[in-house]
C-alpha cells in the first residue's frame, strides 16, 4: 500500500480502526510520514502514548466529544475532527475560542461522495457555510475528507476503479471551491481499501487513508483487494465436537462476528473460511452457523478430534478483530513470537 500512495503521488495515512495496535501501526507507518487515522478518540489517546502525534479522528465530531478533543490537543496531538454540520461547527468555534491550547485544532468538512452515509455534497452552498463557521479562533480549516464505503458494493474491479474516480473527482472539486473561496484547504483526503487497491488517478488528492489491507479479511478477497494467501488475521478455536455431518468449535458469534459481508462472493463461505492450524486451507470447510460461543462447522473432510485446533478466517476483519484483546505473532509457523495488544471501545475504564 506504501507502495501504491507512492506511485499515485500521495501520502499514506493508514486506517488504525482494523489493527488497533501500537505494533502494528510502526509497521504501517514505516517510511511515511507517521500519520495516522483512528475511529474513537479512546485511539487517538492510546496512539498518542504510543509516539503518534498526527491524528486525523475520522467520525463526525459528536458536540459531546468538543472538550476531549480539545484536551488531545493540550496533550500534545496534532489533532483533525471531522464535521458536516453547521451547529456543530459554530459549537466547536465556540469552544475552540475560549479554550487554551499550544496549536489550533485541526477541522476536516466531510464530503458525500455518493456512498449516503454522511457528508455534504462537493457542490453545496453548505460548504462555503461550514468554512466560514470554521474560520475561527484556536481552529485551523484542515481540508476535506470523503470516503467512498460504496466500494464495498462493487461486483468488479472496474467498477471499484470508477468509484475510485468519484472519490477523487467528489474531494477535489469541494477543495478547489474552498481554495476559490480563500480558504487554503491543505487536506485533500481520501481512502478505502477497496478504492487505494484499483484507484487509477489521485490528481488533487493529498493523502489516502486505508485500513483493512493491513489484516485483509475473506470480503477483500472477493472484491479482488488482496489474494487470499495475504490475510493476515485468523481466529484460533479447538474442536469440541465431532459429529457425522459437521464439527463444533469453541468460536461463535462473539469471536467471529456475524458479519455476512464476504458471502455475496461465492457459496460455502458462512462465517469463515477454515485452515487447519499451520494456515493451510482445508477445502470446502466453513463455519455455517455462529451460535454465542458455539461455530458450527461443515464441510470438513479432514480427519478431527475434540482438542484439535483450527483457524478461522474472517469475513470482516475489523468487526471480528474488535473481539478480542490483542494478537498473537506467528511466522510460517505454530511459535508465538509475540504478543500485540490492543485498544477496544470508546471509553478506558479502570
Amino acid at each position: 500500500m506504501a507502495g501504491r500512495a507512492a506511485g499515485l503521488g500521495v501520502k499514506l495515512r493508514p486506517h488504525l480502526k482494523t489493527a488497533k495496535s501500537a505494533e502494528v501501526a510502526r509497521v504501517a507507518t514505516a517510511g511515511q510520514f507517521s500519520g495516522i487515522t483512528v475511529s474513537t478518540l479512546a485511539e487517538a489517546r492510546y496512539f498518542l502514548a504510543h509516539g503518534f502525534a498526527d491524528i486525523t479522528y475520522a467520525v463526525g465530531l459528536a458536540p459531546a466529544r468538543i472538550e476531549e478533543a480539545l484536551a488531545l490537543v493540550r496533550d500534545g496531538a496534532k489533532l483533525n475532527v471531522l464535521t458536516d454540520n453547521s451547529a456543530v461547527a459554530a459549537e466547536l468555534a465556540r469552544r475552540a475560542a475560549a479554550a487554551s491550547i499550544p496549536r489550533p485544532l485541526g477541522v476536516l468538512i466531510e464530503i458525500d461522495c455518493g456512498d449516503g452515509r454522511g457528508g455534504v455534497l462537493p457542490d453545496a452552498q453548505e460548504l462555503l457555510k461550514l468554512a466560514a463557521l470554521l474560520d475561527a479562533p484556536n481552529l485551523l480549516l484542515a481540508g476535506v475528507l470523503t470516503h467512498a464505503g460504496h466500494s464495498y458494493g462493487c461486483g468488479s474491479a472496474e467498477a471499484i476503479a470508477q468509484v475510485a474516480e468519484q472519490e477523487r473527482a467528489a474531494a477535489a472539486l469541494a477543495a478547489e471551491r474552498l481554495r476559490g473561496a480563500g480558504y487554503t484547504c491543505e487536506t485533500v483526503s481520501v481512502g478505502s481499501t477497496p478504492t487505494a487497491t484499483h484507484a487509477r488517478d489521485l490528481r488533487g488528492v493529498t493523502e489516502m487513508r486505508p485500513g483493512v489491507y493491513m489484516f485483509g479479511d475473506l470480503d477483500q478477497v472477493g472484491l479482488d483487494s488482496l489474494p487470499l494467501e495475504r490475510v493476515a488475521v485468523s481466529v484460533l478455536a479447538s474442536v469440541i465436537g465431532v459429529y457425522p455431518d459437521r464439527v463444533l468449535i469453541d468460536a461463535g458469534g462473539l469471536a467471529l462476528s456475524k458479519d455476512t459481508s464476504a458471502q455475496r462472493h461465492g457459496t460455502d463461505i458462512g462465517y469463515g473460511l477454515v485452515m487447519n492450524v499451520q494456515g493451510e486451507l482445508l477445502p470446502g470447510a466453513h463455519v455455517a452457523k455462529a451460535n454465542q460461543e458455539h461455530g458450527i462447522v461443515r464441510g470438513l473432510k479432514a480427519a478431527i478430534v475434540p482438542g484439535d485446533r483450527l483457524r478461522v478466517l474472517p469475513n470482516h476483519i475489523c468487526m471480528t478483530a474488535a473481539a478480542h484483546p490483542g494478537y498473537y505473532v506467528v511466522d510460517a509457523g505454530t511459535e508465538v513470537l509475540a504478543r500485540w495488544p490492543r485498544v477496544n471501545g470508546w471509553e478506558q475504564w479502570s
